[in-house]
């Protein structure tokens, strides 16, 4: 099979003049039918800083659906198909294997070759060849994991995306943006008044947040490839809580110019400011469904915090949420067929919550005890959130059947409010 031929452009963002130690991720729990699959060290990789295959592996076991089987040992490593002894991976119990090469052009750049094969079937899957500059080695490595991932569960793979969250070091508070493994992590905003609700615009290329940094909290929008910003919100009383459309032109917001904490639309340049919720109560936490008609909320008009759905007009405000009195923060699923949610249970224990829109069924995904923040995945396989362990702040993630379990952390400081931003363009 001829290589699909890709070129990848240096993508990454021009504006942090700060990096970062990566997260440490460490992985509890797995799926319930792990895919056995051998990931064979790449030829010519071993001349770069940075492996291929390292990443790849890394990728997949990170999912929980994946059960990598250690390639060493075998002899030639296969680096083309003819070199392949499916007999040999079918011994060591791999039911896939995924083989590859790199190699420098007279350019300067490297071309990245990968053939993802089916060991039971002895037929190959997919390949690919990707012509990048030497900067890109990772971000090649997640592409490739996100297509084994994709081609052998059916589901897209979000390993090349990335997570914005808040890290607080003493009195400093970074707004800080990361791969979706925890490297390469860049700094977006740094300030010694608290920075809060980081929102990622649907195409990526923008975060929303609230900064306190005028001694009033602010709603600005900073693009992450010029690092320009703007003021979208700075109405008397608070702006909190942006969340932006499906199709970026406008934002939900939550304002108190005219009284109470309400939910407002905000165009995205700022103009065209439009309240669409009414209650004698606090309504907050807006976001948006998949397909733009309905805004999900935290609002306590029933006489305690719980979730409620409304027309994005504000019409048809409807009360989700029934088990407990306290249930907040919520964020659609991407197919908008369940939401994801904070739920306090037992007094002081908060948890990650997960419930059906249809049936209205509710689970407890989490087992840490002071969760906050929960957003999906943008394939809606995981969630990230905040939690406590040994009185720091950390970030942790769950599947949506609650059976993988990762936690994320940082040497120093605590890490909050997270996000999962969206799937890139070009990916």
């Amino acid at each position: 099979m001829i290589f699909r031929n890709l070129l990848i452009g240096a993508a990454w963002l021009l504006f942090a003049p700060f990096a970062h130690a990566a997260l440490t991720i460490e992985i509890v729990g797995s799926g319930a039918n792990q895919i056995p699959i051998s990931v064979v060290p790449f030829a010519g990789e071993s001349a770069l800083p940075q492996g291929v295959t390292a990443v790849v592996a890394a990728d997949l076991q990170r999912s929980g659906l994946f059960k990598i089987i250690d390639p060493a040992g075998v002899r030639p490593e296969p680096h083309e198909l003819a070199e392949v002894n499916y007999l040999d991976w079918r011994t060591r119990g791999a039911d896939a294997l995924a083989i590859g090469s790199v190699l420098s052009r007279p350019d300067g750049k490297l071309e990245v070759r990968f053939r993802l094969l089916d060991a039971v079937k002895q037929t190959q899957l997919d390949a690919y060849s990707y012509v990048i500059d030497r900067t890109l080695v990772r971000a090649t490595a997640h592409k490739i994991a996100d297509l084994i991932y994709e081609k052998l569960t059916g589901d897209v793979g979000v390993f090349s995306t990335r997570i914005a969250y808040i890290v607080k070091s003493g009195s400093r508070y970074e707004l800080q943006v990361a791969d979706a493994d925890g490297y390469g992590a860049q700094t977006v905003l740094a300030s010694k008044e608290p920075i809060i609700s980081p929102s990622w615009s649907p195409d990526g290329t923008r975060l929303a947040y609230v900064s306190f940094e005028r001694k009033k909290p602010i709603i600005y929008v900073q693009s992450l490839v010029s690092g320009q910003r703007q003021v979208l919100a700075q109405f008397k009383g608070n702006n909190s809580a942006p969340a932006w459309s499906p199709d970026g032109k406008q934002l939900a917001l939550v304002l108190t110019k005219d009284g109470g904490s309400q939910i407002y639309l905000i165009n995205a340049d700022g103009s065209g400011v439009k309240r669409v919720s009414y209650s004698s109560g606090i309504d907050t936490e807006p976001s948006f469904s998949p397909d733009g008609a309905f805004i999900i909320f935290t609002s306590d008009r029933g006489g305690s915090p719980q979730i409620y759905r409304m027309s994005v007009s504000g019409s048809g405000a409807q009360r989700l949420t029934f088990e407990g009195n306290y249930n907040v923060s919520p964020h659609f699923s991407p197919d908008g067929k369940s939401f994801t949610f904070i739920q306090r249970v037992s007094g002081s224990s908060f948890h990650v919550a997960l419930q059906d829109v249809a049936s209205g069924q509710m689970q407890l995904l989490t087992d840490t005890r002071m969760d906050e923040s929960p957003s999906f995945a943008p394939n809606g396989k995981m969630l990230l959130y905040a939690t406590e362990i040994g009185g720091r702040g950390i970030l942790a993630a769950v599947s949506s059947d609650g059976r993988v379990k990762q936690r994320l952390s940082t040497q120093a400081g605590d890490v909050r409010e997270p996000e999962w931003g969206p799937l890139l363009k070009n990916r």
